[in-house]
């Protein structure tokens, strides 16, 4: 059988008009029964919500493979196994870029306090200390003593064993990566749950276009879809461009000299920026995090660079990538997507402020898709009129 056409027209389709009593008292009851709902059955709505965006996500790379005469069971599993196949990819270069990196850093972190120089007897921290000293007091800031507190800091760090602090720290990485396990459970649900809408996603869409005709213009799933493709679209290029510019800028700190060593780690502060860009509002100050604890401890002065470079990037970030990357995905309001990021992170917590954005994405093309559909009963306006008897006065008496 023939695959329907997405694009096809339908004729103008029917009306819905909301009384005044609905709008009046059902929708403020609705309302506050799909919060409820929201948190009883949160954590399965989670699951359902999480796999049917990602159904809708594939749900075109579906269809373009059943263009090759491919059933369409069969053509969920290839986009699956392909969907599946490039995040393992992903995630194991996100490793070897990150994991390796790390190792060196800490050993390198470690040298710095703790190996001293043959020649000065000094250790690169006590030598990098004197010369901030010695620049503060050529600078005549004579009075600023910090000499003294970051030997005292780095005499700590000495006697708590940096390395033995980093070898607990990935064993506890270690143990935390054991419990990931558990949410293997989850993941295999939604992976089960979305295949199980990519196959029943013709049914669901000529079910809507039974009911909703798309009026000449799209179908409401595809509305979703390309809503979602917007923003996938946007997101990627947003963590590239933020990821790149860190890269970049950490290097160029490194090979100046002004923060030692940075060009070597650039490529983990650069996919660290990346990723932390897809958390709203506060994933560029987790991406600055690393670097300038790297700097703080390699040369101190060198923070004040990383912090400009990162104030830099998001002063442009904010005030130009954003604006023009972002507005075609999402088109809502600041003060919207700022309420749909707080509700996510109240209901979910850290996966619902991810999935607030897209979510919001797909929502706004339901409401532009119902919006040419459903008409609210006019509220009559005017003064509101009180019929009031009067009581006629007495004729007045006849003078004689």
């Amino acid at each position: 059988m023939p695959e329907p056409n997405p694009e096809a027209s339908f004729g103008p389709g029917p009306t819905i008009q909301i009384p005044r009593w609905i709008q009046l008292a059902g929708l403020p009851v609705l309302l506050v029964l799909a919060y409820l709902l929201a948190a009883t059955l949160g954590h399965a709505l989670f699951l359902f919500l999480t796999a049917a965006l990602i159904a809708f996500l594939l749900n075109p790379l579906v269809r373009d493979v059943q263009r090759l005469r491919i059933r369409r069971g069969g053509a969920v599993a290839l986009v699956y196994l392909l969907f599946l196949g490039g995040v393992g990819v992903g995630v194991a270069g996100l490793v070897t870029a990150v994991v390796n990196p790390s190792h060196t850093a800490s050993k390198r972190i470690d040298d710095y306090v703790t190996v001293k120089d043959a020649a000065t007897g000094q250790t690169g921290a006590e030598h990098d200390i004197d010369r901030l000293q010695l620049w503060l007091d050529s600078h005549h800031l004579q009075r600023v003593k910090v000499k003294k507190q970051l030997t005292d800091w780095i005499d700590h760090l000495k006697a708590k064993d940096i390395s033995g602090l980093t070898r607990k720290a990935f064993s506890f990485a270690t143990g935390a990566a054991r419990t990931v396990i558990i949410g293997l459970f989850n993941l295999i649900l939604i992976v089960v749950i979305s295949i199980y809408m990519l196959l029943d996603m013709q049914r669901l869409e000529s079910a809507i276009d039974r009911r909703f005709p798309p009026h000449g213009g799209k179908p409401l799933t595809l509305r979703i879809e390309k809503a979602l493709a917007g923003y996938v679209r946007g997101q990627i290029l947003l963590s590239s461009i933020i990821g790149v510019s860190a890269g970049v800028g950490m290097w160029a700190l490194g090979a100046t000299g002004l923060v030692p060593g940075a060009d070597r780690y650039a490529l983990l502060f650069g996919v660290w920026a990346g990723v932390m860009e897809v958390i709203p509002y506060i994933g560029p100050w987790l991406a600055s995090v690393p670097p300038a604890i790297y700097a703080l401890v390699v040369h101190p002065v060198g923070v004040l660079w990383v912090a400009a470079l990162f104030i830099f990037i998001y002063q442009i970030e904010g005030h130009i990538v954003v604006p023009n990357v972002m507005a075609n995905a999402l088109r809502l309001h600041p003060l919207l997507v700022i309420f749909g990021l707080l509700a996510g992170g109240e209901l979910y917590g850290l996966p619902g402020v991810l999935l607030a954005l897209p979510t919001m994405a797909a929502l706004r093309a339901i409401w532009e898709f119902f919006g040419e559909r459903v008409q609210l009963e006019q509220w009559k306006g005017g003064e509101l009129v009180v019929p009031v008897e009067i009581e006629p006065e007495p004729p007045a008496a006849s003078s004689s």
